[in-house]
């Protein structure tokens, strides 16, 4: 799920935002837009962010290492090193613990929250990629692409416990809070429901016309699910009759969704430089109310719940190669050293 996957993609979103400025005026919502651009700098690609609520900074997947940021002013805190192929973040308060997914050589790392140190490792199944922490279950689980399971870990001790076979690849999940998860099944277009206690299969549902799903967000009051496709929708679902409620129109390339569940927007950051903007009008009525330009390649996020920020990254981009090559047969252009960019969207809610 590596953000350097069709980075390249142009930003198209200065000509929607324009188109749906009357439409935040009209709704009475916060206006978003891009507050501020950092840079980090640093080598790689980059996966998913998660932004730690207790000690409030920035946790950014960078390949062979997590960078750990403060999201305030962009000064890089610490990194968590030793990693191949970094992609996933969970945190775990209770025991004071994180937990990092490395896709190539499918291990989880559980790393001390506050010291940041490395405590330990465990594999996990092949092309371990999304990872979540379960409240009502107390346990930790990934997310694995290629071998079309989740494997579950015991937050303590950072073992591995069981593995749930899923049946297709996997992308992004989340957490009812009530020992209920829910994953978007990318290629087989639906959500699947998990039993997390029990560790099985109990449900799930189609969310076509979705194609190749990626982020899911969820709305824990409401018991709605917000799944992002790569062909440009947003697919919402009720959880409760496991069914689809409607679609709506996002950017393109999108990798992300994430919920504020006190202004009830959902966020879809897509790889094309913009951010769509949803409002949960009501249970079953949604609408989008604004598209805001970001950077081309920005299809990453995570939300501070208390200030409402959205943080995302990107980087600059060289022209793409002429020709394929062992290392670079689908022609990604270059990353431009030193270009790695913190960008923080904001709208004044406080």
């Amino acid at each position: 799920m590596y953000l350097y996957r069709a980075s390249w993609v142009v930003a198209t979103g200065v000509l929607l935002a324009a188109a749906t400025t009357s439409a935040v005026a009209q709704n009475s919502l916060p206006g978003y837009r891009l507050e501020s651009r950092r840079r980090l700098g640093g080598d790689g690609g980059w996966d998913y962010l998660a932004f730690d609520t207790v000690g409030h900074r920035l946790f950014i997947a960078r390949q062979n290492r997590v960078m750990v940021v403060n999201p305030s002013d962009g000064k890089v805190l610490g990194e968590i090193t030793g990693l191949d192929g970094a992609h996933g973040i969970a945190f775990v308060y209770e025991t004071g613990h994180g937990f990092i997914t490395s896709g190539r050589d499918s291990t989880v790392t559980m790393f001390d929250l506050e010291t940041l140190h490395v405590l330990g490792k465990t594999t996990a199944g092949v092309d371990a990629d999304a990872i979540l922490y379960d409240p009502a279950s107390k346990r930790v689980f990934t997310f694995n692409g290629d071998a079309r399971s989740s494997t579950v870990i015991n937050p303590v001790s950072g073992k591995r416990i069981g593995s749930i076979d899923l049946g297709a690849e996997p992308e992004f999940g989340v957490s009812a809070g009530n020992g209920k998860l829910y994953v978007n099944l990318t290629k087989k277009g639906t959500v699947v429901e998990i039993d997390a206690v029990a560790m099985r299969i109990t449900r799930q549902w189609s969310v076509a016309p979705c194609q190749s799903s990626t982020g899911l967000a969820i709305d824990r009051s409401t018991h709605r699910l917000f799944s992002v496709c790569r062909n440009k929708i947003m697919a919402i679902s009720d959880v409760t009759h496991g069914r689809l409620i409607t679609t709506l129109p996002i950017g393109g390339g999108v990798d992300a969704a994430v919920f504020d569940p006190r202004t009830h927007n959902v966020f879809s950051s897509n790889g094309d430089g913009t951010l769509t903007v949803v409002h949960e009008d009501s249970r079953d009525h949604f609408s989008v109310t604004q598209t805001v330009p970001t950077m081309a390649g920005a299809r990453t996020m995570a939300l501070n719940p208390s200030t409402h920020k959205i943080y995302l990254v990107t980087a600059e981009f060289g022209p793409p190669p002429a020709e394929s090559t062992a290392t670079n047969r689908h022609r990604r252009p270059p990353i431009l050293p030193g270009s790695f960019t913190l960008l923080v969207v904001g709208s004044g809610i406080r």
